[in-house]
Order: C-alpha cells, then sequence, then structure tokens
C-alpha cells in the first residue's frame, strides 16, 4: 500500500482535531461512583484546561447515578431473567485494521443487532434513556471521530470496551483519560489478573450484552480490538461464540495507531498528554495483542474463527463480508446483499489516512512484530 506523506508528516500527526466543551465525550456516562474513583487513582491529575470537563463529568456523574438507580429499580429483575439467546459474532483485530469498517458492514444484515454509541456511553442506564437522551444531546456529537474520517452518531455501531470503561471495570482504554499515567494493561489479555478479578470483568460484559438482549433479541455483533488478546476467555464466556479476524500490513498500521493515539488523547484526556514512549507503547500492545491471539486460536474450531485481509475489505467489501458468511456458516447472505452494496457504495469516497515509514522504524516494527509479518505475508 502507497504511502505518500513526509517523514515530517509522521512526527506532527499529534495535533488533534479539538472538541469543543459542550462535545460529548466517551466517559460521560459515568456515574459518580466510577468517575471518583479514577479521579483518584490518578491523582486528580487533571490539566488546568481540563478542570471544566472534569467538573462536568461530576454534574453528569450524578445525572447517571440517579438514572442508573432508576433503571436498575425498573429494569433489574426482568433483565436478570433475560437469556442471551444467541452468543455474539466477535470482530477483532488490532486498531486501524480495518474493525469498525467490517462492524458497520455486518451489521447492515437485518438478522443482527449490535450495541449503539449511546449505548456504550451510558451501559448503565440506556434502557431508561435511550427514548430521549439520544435526542437532547444529539447537537453535542462531533460530526467524526478525531483520528479519521468516519462519521459519528449515537445510532451507530460501537465499541463495546467503552461500556466496560463506563461501568467501572479496568481498561487500557482508561489511558485516553490520564494518558501521562500508567493504563491498567493487564487487562488487555487478562492473563495477569486473579479469578476474583476475571469473574467480575466476564461478569460485567455479560450482564452488558444481556441488557442488550433485553432490548433486542437478535445475535449481536460486537467490535473490540482490544478483544483480539482475550479470545479464550470469550469463548468460555459465551460458548458458541465466533470470530472475525482482520489484519493489515504493520506499515500502516503502526503510524495510524500511533497517529490515532495522538488525537484521542489531545482530544478526550483530562490532562495535556506529553506522548512519551508512545511508539513502545503501540510496540508493545501489539505484540502482547497477537501472541495472544496467535495462543488462543487453537481453541477456535474451523466454524469458529475466520480472518479477513483488509486490503480484501477494501477491495471488494461485499465480496470480504460474502467469505465471512460462508466460512462461519452465517445464514442469508443474498438476502443481506443488497443493504451491503448500498452501504459500500456510500462509503466509496471515504479517505484513508496515510502515512510515511522511515526505514529505520519499519526494521524495529520487522524484528518487534516478525512473527505477525510472516504468519499473513507482509514481508
Amino acid at each position: 500500500m502507497s504511502t505518500v506523506e513526509s517523514k515530517r508528516e509522521l512526527k506532527t500527526t499529534g495535533e488533534s482535531k479539538k472538541l469543543s466543551f459542550f462535545h460529548v465525550r466517551n466517559w460521560l456516562g459515568m456515574p459518580l461512583g466510577v468517575w471518583l474513583p479514577l479521579l483518584a487513582r490518578n491523582h486528580f491529575a487533571v490539566s488546568p484546561s481540563s478542570i471544566p470537563q472534569a467538573l462536568r463529568m461530576v454534574l453528569f456523574g450524578q445525572f447517571n447515578t440517579a438514572f442508573h438507580w432508576a433503571d436498575r429499580l425498573i429494569y433489574g429483575r426482568r433483565v436478570a431473567r433475560t437469556p442471551i439467546a444467541q452468543p455474539p459474532l466477535f470482530i477483532v483485530g488490532h486498531w486501524r485494521t480495518g474493525t469498525t469498517l467490517l462492524h458497520e458492514l455486518m451489521v447492515r444484515d437485518e438478522q443482527f443487532s449490535y450495541p449503539t454509541t449511546f449505548q456504550v456511553m451510558a451501559p448503565h442506564h440506556f434502557l431508561l434513556t435511550s427514548g430521549f437522551l439520544p435526542r437532547l444531546l444529539r447537537h453535542a456529537l462531533p460530526t467524526s471521530r478525531p483520528m479519521d474520517n468516519m462519521p459519528v452518531g449515537f445510532d451507530r455501531p460501537q465499541e463495546d470496551e467503552f461500556a466496560l470503561c463506563n461501568l467501572g471495570v479496568p481498561s487500557p482504554y482508561l489511558k485516553w483519560a490520564f494518558p501521562n499515567r500508567p493504563a491498567p494493561d493487564d487487562y488487555l489479555d487478562l492473563d495477569r489478573i486473579s479469578e476474583r478479578e476475571l469473574k467480575a470483568w466476564t461478569d460485567a460484559l455479560v450482564g452488558f450484552v444481556r441488557r442488550l438482549s433485553f432490548l433486542d433479541p437478535r445475535r449481536q455483533v460486537m467490535k473490540s480490538p482490544t478483544h483480539t488478546a482475550r479470545v479464550g476467555h470469550l469463548k468460555r464466556a459465551f460458548p458458541g461464540a465466533q470470530f472475525v479476524h482482520i489484519v493489515r500490513d504493520p506499515r500502516e498500521v503502526f503510524p495510524s495507531t500511533v497517529h490515532t493515539w495522538k488525537q484521542i488523547w489531545g482530544s478526550v484526556a483530562f490532562q495535556n498528554p506529553t506522548f512519551e514512549g508512545i511508539e513502545e507503547y503501540v510496540l508493545s500492545n501489539f505484540e502482547r495483542m497477537d501472541a495472544s491471539f496467535d495462543r488462543e486460536r487453537k481453541l477456535l474450531s474451523e466454524k469458529e474463527l475466520v480472518e479477513l485481509r483488509y486490503e480484501d475489505l477494501i477491495r471488494d467489501p461485499v465480496g470480504a463480508v460474502g467469505k465471512v458468511y460462508e466460512r462461519l456458516g452465517l445464514p442469508d447472505f443474498e438476502k443481506a446483499r443488497p443493504k451491503l452494496e448500498e452501504h459500500a457504495a456510500q462509503s466509496r469516497d471515504y479517505k484513508v489516512n496515510r502515512h510515511q515509514l522511515p526505514d529505520e522504524l519499519w526494521s524495529r516494527i520487522s524484528q518487534r512484530w516478525s512473527g505477525y509479518i510472516e504468519r499473513y505475508g507482509y514481508g
């Protein structure tokens, strides 16, 4: 895949698309019982310019706490009795490999449901508030994501990892809030946490999926890059779950991920990011994710896992999705084809960010990520 930017561009991608004070951030669904401990764990290291946002979190936290208890009072018992009729289909892959594009495509099929942006932002109370809060807040959403040109909307598919953050479950994404502080990286692959912590994590995710199933019994298509390192845990939590793993040329993945973290940290954090050690952060997380996935993929049968190349998805989106259906034995592809073709046509003008990778940096990447490069033919 060609690259057209200069070396200088790779160094300047930390310039973020700034959000206004009134723009909704992914943290605004946190109740006080989640927000205040997060502040304390990070030693209240809020930059002066972000103090208004931190105070706004306290205000929203009070509403979220009240809505949570009302939601639980009204729906709690019924949700607890709701079965998860079908195990989810998980889309996994490192950041910037096309997981969002594939997610957007697959949920065009009406046999599937998915977590929406509002549901992951307000996991405590979306059953109670989804009928009115998205309408009240619709003008507070940015038109696109800070790191690329993908559109944003409360009803669009979104990563369930954000729901875990707002539920108070440790997540690597909490580094987005305080990028200069250590993140709970043990929750990337879940291999270093205790049995009690693993049970709490599993219960939170299963509980969220159960709430989604209460609202819509169709099969959920879930997408979070972090799940790439958790395949074995997800298989045990959701027997019969299936996985689509998407891969992409590391020459694009590395600079695009660095660019993404700079954009996001500069847009939604509560402290001014220094970006110190960001390249090592990307390199090491990729290594852990790939090692975990390569180990745990052996737990999956041929009908539980299909792998897809980003380059094939971009070249022929509908054909690539068709292969996913075929490999996993999913029904009714031809019925879904017209809507897939319509969405693919609408996305045809989407502009992909381009990056140049200096030779010395590619040498480091090719050494650290050699297993992935050889396995998927990106040498």
